[in-house]
């Protein structure tokens, strides 16, 4: 079983959060390597529910704001919602996964994970006016 560190970060490579994720397999797909990573950020808001949550995907009825989504009101987060709008958004490049110095691009790839293994979410950002 793998402990990997994973980073989000910008197209820029400027960090905006990292977590780590303890007792993954050493091969596991991209879809759940997606979804396990999603469930622990809910996890973490569900904890301790707020107006801001810091994830991987906009939860519905929230707007962006700074390194995070603003909710109308306090409350918990369905995570399994959560790791299907990520899985979406994977399957239209609304953000990149790299693990260790591979792009991952098929949902149902399966990965090598070690203690060593960066993973890595770019988050992209859509350009205005087209």
């Amino acid at each position: 079983m793998a402990s990997v560190i994973v980073r989000d970060e910008t197209a820029t490579g400027r960090r905006l959060d990292e977590m780590s994720l303890p007792d993954l397999p050493d091969q596991i797909t991209v879809r759940d390597l997606i979804r396990t990573r999603v469930r622990e950020e809910v996890a973490r808001h569900n904890a301790r529910p707020s107006r801001h949550f810091h994830g991987l995907v906009r939860p519905d009825d929230a707007e962006a704001e700074l390194n995070g989504y603003l909710l109308r009101e306090a409350r918990r987060i369905d995570a399994e919602r959560q790791a299907d709008l990520a899985e979406r958004a994977f399957g239209r490049n609304g953000f990149i996964l790299l693990v260790g110095d591979r792009q991952a691009d098929d949902l149902d790839e399966v990965v090598e994970l070690g203690a060593d293994t960066e993973i890595v979410f770019l988050k992209l950002v859509p350009l205005v006016g087209g």
